[in-house]
C-alpha cells in the first residue's frame, strides 16, 4: 500500500454531528468535490453503511470502485477497497475525530494505489487535493445553517 497522506481541520460542531455528515454518503456529491456519485450497497447491524460504490473524478484519478467501512462509534471510521476500479487498485483511509475546546478536530488519512504507473509525487498531490477538498467541504457542510 502507498504511503498515507494526512491532513486535519477543526469543525465547529460535536463529533456526533460531524459523524452523521460523514455517514450521509448520498449527499457526498453536494460537498465532496471529486465524488460524482456514492451509492450505499449494504449496511451493517448498526445501520451504518458497510459498502459504498463511488464514482470519482479527481483529475488524474477518474474511476468507480467500492469501499468497505468499519465504524468506531463517534471516534473514527476506516475504509478500504473491496472492489477495485479500472484505475484504483487499492484505497485505504480514515476519518479520526477528537473533541477540542472549539469543536471537533477531524484528521483524514488516505492512501491510493493505482493500476496505472504514476509518479509518487503526482499521486500524493492528487491525494492531498482529495483530502483538502473533502475536509473543507465537510467543514462547510457541517457548519452551514
Amino acid at each position: 500500500m502507498a504511503d498515507r497522506t494526512t491532513s486535519n481541520i477543526t469543525i465547529g460542531a460535536d463529533r456526533s454531528t460531524v459523524m452523521k455528515v460523514i455517514a450521509d454518503f448520498a449527499a457526498y456529491p453536494e460537498w465532496a468535490g471529486q465524488v460524482k456519485s456514492a451509492r450505499i450497497l449494504s449496511t451493517g447491524e448498526d445501520g451504518l453503511p458497510a459498502t459504498v460504490r463511488f464514482a470519482l473524478d479527481a483529475g488524474v484519478i477518474n474511476d468507480e470502485y467500492t469501499l468497505g467501512y468499519t465504524w468506531h462509534g463517534e471516534d473514527s471510521v476506516d475504509w478500504s477497497v473491496v472492489e477495485a476500479g479500472k484505475m484504483v487498485s487499492g484505497l485505504t483511509g480514515s476519518y479520526r475525530l477528537a473533541e477540542t475546546g472549539g469543536g471537533t478536530e477531524v484528521t483524514y488519512e488516505l492512501a491510493v494505489d493505482l493500476k496505472v504507473p504514476m509518479i509518487g509525487m503526482i499521486r500524493r498531490k492528487a491525494e492531498k487535493v482529495i483530502i483538502d477538498t473533502a475536509l473543507r467541504g465537510l467543514k462547510k457542510r457541517v457548519e452551514s445553517p
